[in-house]
C-alpha cells in the first residue's frame, strides 16, 4: 500500500464494516434463523445446521440472519465460515432477492401478540357460545309455552265448549244426521 501511496485506513472496533463487505459478497447464501443451530436458506428454503468448528456455534446466542461461505453435506447440510449480517444489509446488497417488510417488533413481541390475540379469540369464541346457549334456552321456553297452549287446547268430543271462546259460537254449531 505505501508503494502505491495508498493511505492505510483499519476499521478500528467497527466490524460492521466488514461484515457489510463479507454480506454484499455472499448475499445469495444467507439464512434465516429456524431453532437452535438450525437455519433455513432464503432463496432455496433448505434446512442447513451451524457447523460446530464455526465462531458462531458456542457465542451464547443466535443471530437472526447469517451468510456462508460454503456448505458441507455429511449427515446434515452445515454450513462453514458463518458471519451474522443484518436484515437491513441483505435488502440493500441483493434487492434483487430480498425485500424488508418492516413490522417494528422483535420475534419475543409477535410472540406476545399472537397469544394475546388468540386468547382473544377463545373469549370472543366463549361469549359466542354462551349467547347462542342463551339464545337457543329463549327459544326452548318460547316453544314449551306453546305446547302447554295448545296441550290445553285440545277439544275432545263431548267436553264442551273451547276456551277462549263464546257461548254464541258453540250454539252456531249444526247437527248433523237425523
Amino acid at each position: 500500500m505505501t508503494q502505491h501511496k495508498i493511505p492505510i485506513v483499519s476499521c478500528g472496533h467497527d466490524w460492521d464494516v466488514i461484515r457489510k463487505a463479507i454480506c454484499s459478497a455472499y448475499f445469495q447464501n444467507a439464512a434465516k434463523f429456524k431453532s437452535v443451530g438450525e437455519y433455513v436458506n432464503c432463496r432455496t428454503g433448505m434446512p442447513c445446521h451451524l457447523h460446530p468448528s464455526s465462531a458462531l456455534y458456542g457465542l451464547g446466542y443466535t443471530p437472526d440472519y447469517i451468510v456462508y461461505h460454503e456448505l458441507v453435506m455429511t449427515s446434515k447440510e452445515y454450513m462453514q465460515c458463518v458471519t451474522a449480517v443484518e436484515p437491513e444489509w441483505l435488502a440493500e446488497m441483493g434487492p434483487m432477492f430480498f425485500s424488508i417488510k418492516e413490522s417494528h417488533q422483535s420475534r419475543m413481541e409477535t410472540r406476545k401478540k399472537e397469544k394475546a390475540d388468540k386468547e382473544a379469540m377463545g373469549r370472543e369464541m366463549e361469549a359466542a357460545l354462551a349467547k347462542k346457549a342463551a339464545e337457543e334456552a329463549q327459544v326452548a321456553a318460547r316453544e314449551n309455552a306453546l305446547r302447554s297452549v295448545e296441550r290445553g287446547a285440545i277439544v275432545v268430543p263431548g267436553s264442551g265448549p273451547r276456551p277462549g271462546t263464546t257461548p254464541s259460537m258453540s250454539s252456531r254449531r249444526k247437527k248433523i244426521g237425523l
